[in-house]
Order: structure tokens, then sequence, then C-alpha cells
């Protein structure tokens, strides 16, 4: 999928939210063994080093893979100084002289505009090729484009069946920033893809009903990044294989219940 900076990002990932130790390591690289390009990791995961020793071990070309990390808030707390040290950290555990995409993780308040200027003289430098932000609202948009000279390429933002952010998505497209769904299965007590609809057109399809959530999210021109889990992964890059009719597309959109999968993970009230 294009980027409004001309790059290009596999439109389906792998993220590695929770992994830690030995098996973040182990998981991304049967991840790139088994096909994805694409890893997704932050800071606040506190697994950068494994990620990126897994990605050593893979034996693929890091030219060939497209690495994500984001800012954690705690560092965007601290000042600009502390970013700028944070992403030079994320290069030395990440092992490598540059990271594809660096996103602010969240949009925390007041702390926002030391981060972004960060974030683009890391651009200039060659060190980042790009940047976006995470679980930004319409109104976070704003005020970062009043003052950013570099576009965001990127707003990563929790999407899934129960929460589809339908407004959210087409402003950010409409300002040619692409929308990257984390959390396409719902966490916590949502069960998303045990939902009777999704489980009929899994059968209707000869599909998992989890295949059936990540076609729906890719079919709306979405990027996302289900967990790396080994037992899914060819699961997962199944969906290119077929597509949804328009009125399946549709009845799943209507499951719609602006349900977050975690109270606190709202943008407006986040705890700072």
């Amino acid at each position: 999928m294009r980027l409004n900076n001309g790059l290009d990002i596999p439109q389906l990932g792998v993220g590695t939210w929770t992994l830690r130790g030995e098996k973040a390591q182990e998981n991304v690289r049967l991840a790139l063994e088994a096909g994805f390009r694409h890893i997704d990791t932050a800071q606040a995961y506190e697994n950068e080093s494994e990620v990126g020793q897994g990605i050593v071990d893979s034996g693929v070309s890091r030219q060939d893979i497209f690495i994500a990390t984001k800012v954690a808030t705690g560092i965007m707390r601290e000042g600009c100084d502390a970013v700028r040290r944070s992403i030079d950290g994320s290069l030395t555990k990440l092992k490598t002289d540059y990271i594809d995409l660096l996103l602010i993780h969240w949009p925390v308040k007041d702390c926002i505009k030391h981060t972004w200027l960060a974030m683009e003289d890391y651009v200039r430098q060659g060190k980042v090729r790009s940047i976006g932000v995470s679980n930004f609202n319409r109104h976070h948009l704003d005020d970062l484009l009043a003052y950013a000279e570099i576009r965001p390429v990127i707003n990563q933002i929790e999407v899934h069946p129960f929460m589809t952010q339908e407004e959210n998505i087409a402003y950010n497209h409409k300002l040619g920033i692409q929308v990257e769904a984390w959390g396409p299965f719902g966490q916590g007590d949502i069960d998303i893809v045990g939902h009777p609809l999704l489980q009929s057109l899994a059968q209707k399809y000869q599909k998992t009903a989890s295949q059936i959530v990540l076609r729906w999210i890719v079919q709306r021109d979405l990027i996302t990044i289900p967990r790396a889990k080994p037992n899914h992964f060819a699961e997962n890059l199944g969906i290119m294989s077929f597509s949804l009719s328009d009125e399946d597309m549709q009845a799943i959109s209507s499951l719609n219940q602006n349900k977050r999968s975690n109270k606190l993970n709202d943008p407006e009230s986040f705890p700072w």
C-alpha cells in the first residue's frame, strides 16, 4: 500500500504487543520465514531488542522488511532530548540503521509538538523513513497539521467490527493519511470472532471467522497488524485469496457499537 511520501507498506503485518524475551524473538523470526515483511513494535512493549534479533535471525534482507515502532508516552513527557535519546535507543535495539515508520504512540497533551519536531529531524537525517501517529482523533490531527512540516503517513487506531471508526477513517483518508487497524479481533472480554454473523460468514466462505474479520479490514483499504502467533500465520496470509461481497461487508460494519476493547484506551480520556 502506498504512503503519502511515496513509500510502500505491506498491508498485512504482524504485531508484537505482549510478546517478551525469547518468544518475541522466535515469533518475529517465524513470521518473516512465513512470508510477512511488516513488523510492528513499540518502545512501551519493551521488546525492541528481541524483535531486532528475530529480524537478524530470519536471514531476510533488511531492505525487504518494513519495521515500525512508537515513541512511548513516558518518554514524550520527559521532553525533546529524551525523545531523541529514545529514537537512538530504538535504532540500537532493533539493530538497524533506519526505522521505516516511527509513530507517536498516544496524543499526550502538551507533548505532541516537541515529539513531532524531533521525529521530523530524524527523517531529515535519514534515520527514519516515515513518521505518523497512533490513536489520534480528528482534532489531534488538526492541531498537528497546523505546524507539521512533514505530514503523517499513518494513523494507527483501534478498528474491529464492534469499533468501525468510519468517520475517523474517512477524515484520515481525506487528508491523505493511511489508517492502520490495531486490535482487529478485539481484546479483553470482547468476543468478536465468536459472533454468530462472523461464524455464519466463515461457513459461507469456507474460511475462519478471523479470516473474515481481517478480510473486512483490508477490503476497507486499511492496513492491519494482528499479533504474531505462529499457528495463525498461514491463516492470516490466506486472506488475500478471497473477497467479501458488498452486502457482507455492510453486514459486518453494522455490528458497530463504538465499543473499545478497553475503556481506558480512549484518546480523549487516556490516563495521562
